[in-house]
């Protein structure tokens, strides 16, 4: 049996490998993640995914590594990370709140033993129904938006202001699991 090794932190992420019941390990990556758009998203998010899953790879003897890289993009080649502070988890809101955007996320997969490695991504298109401030706070008293691109969720309380998505649902989440099980496949590693 392929051992599995995570190299995210990402509790959302964790919690989708789980609901797969795949047996997996978690060894976060130490790489700092490129933040400036050089050519397009779907680059930007494909090298971290990549550097993730090289980094913990190259600490290992064997196992298959997934990494993973998800932003948010507005356009005009501005990306929506991690919130830092309550103020611009607000900022961010409102400015997702006043447009469409589109969730993209890299996944990387590395062999640890052959090297053999394998980069792809996802994008969904998320809009969003407009809130109060006295609503966004409400909203940040429940949910942490510091561990999220964009600093929102889609799986909880975030979901009620989530008007209509175009895509790939768990992508929003964090990784998009057919493309993952698709790209696992061809590494020899069978979800169902």
């Amino acid at each position: 049996m392929t051992k599995l090794i995570l190299a995210s932190a990402s509790l959302q992420r964790q919690k989708l490998l789980e609901l797969l019941g795949v047996q997996f390990s978690v060894k976060p990556s130490r790489v700092e993640e490129h933040k400036r758009i050089r050519t397009n998203c779907a680059a930007l998010v494909q090298q971290n995914a990549l550097l993730k899953a090289q980094d913990v790879a190259s600490r290992l003897k064997d196992g298959v590594v997934i990494g993973a890289d998800t932003v948010v993009y507005v356009g005009h080649k501005k990306i929506i990370g991690k919130p830092k502070n309550f103020q611009e988890a607000r900022q961010i809101l409102k400015i997702l709140f006043s447009r469409p955007q589109w969730v993209y996320t890299g996944v990387a997969i590395v062999d640890a033993r052959g090297g053999r490695r394998m980069v792809d991504y996802e994008k969904t298109k998320v809009f969003m129904l407009p809130l109060t401030d006295e609503e966004i706070e409400r909203y940040h008293s429940k949910v942490d938006p510091f561990d999220k691109a964009g600093g929102f969720d889609i799986e909880g309380w975030g979901s009620i202001f989530i008007h209509r998505i175009e895509g790939c649902y768990s992508n929003v989440i964090g990784l998009p699991m057919a493309k993952l099980a698709t790209m696992l496949k061809k590494f020899g590693v069978s979800i169902l």
